[in-house]
């Protein structure tokens, strides 16, 4: 058996080599991970109970135990009634309780489960407001950078081809202006009725 020659060809995919333990991390990222998981937690305990209760229905019943339980049970049910366990009397021979008992199961099961998507609806938008001010802000930071760059080549008479792009590219960029945009392209853009 031939030994796989260590080098660059070896080597796992990854940003870098070799890959940064866990504990090289930057401060700002740890700082970052600690604060979103001390957020994450903060909002875990303020959960109602019902909240709570709701979503550990949720997790249990999304899990292979609830399967494997509903199997038993379906499966010992729909034996016993069709009459083939000797000794045990059939009890249910239209499957009309079962399917009564499946049937409001599943109003209860699909009413938790839409609590715990409307809390975790909640946290998304949060995430998403905070992931679009974070945007604006690096907008706006990038145009401040390229409004410093564009002084200095001018300073040094440097001309490139983006010199005429350069007084678009130092505006701030209005999200107002750009949603009113979106919102007009959608509504003249044709619906598939």
């Amino acid at each position: 058996m031939t030994a796989i020659p260590e080098g660059p060809r070896s080597r796992p995919a990854s940003p870098t080599w070799p890959p940064p333990s866990a504990k090289g991390l930057s401060s700002v990222l740890e700082r970052n991970i600690q604060a979103l998981t001390d957020r994450r937690r903060r909002e875990d305990a303020g959960a109602t109970s019902q909240e709570k209760v709701a979503e550990a229905i949720t997790r249990f019943t999304g899990s292979m135990v609830f399967v494997y339980i509903h199997l038993a049970l379906f499966g010992f049910w729909i034996i016993a009634n069709v009459g083939l366990i000797p000794g045990v009397p059939t009890w249910d021979e239209s499957f009309v309780i079962l399917a009564m008992w499946a049937s409001v199961e599943a109003i209860f099961l699909s009413t938790f489960v839409l609590i715990s998507q409307n809390r975790m609806s909640t946290a998304a938008d949060k995430r998403a407001d905070l992931d679009l001010q974070i945007s604006l802000l690096s907008e706006h930071e990038i145009t401040k950078i390229a409004t410093l760059v564009a002084a200095i080549a001018e300073q040094l008479e440097v001309r490139t081809e983006v010199d005429r792009e350069m007084a678009e590219i130092q505006k701030d960029v209005a999200p107002e202006a750009v949603l009113d945009e979106i919102e007009a392209a959608n509504d003249e853009a044709p619906t598939l009725s």
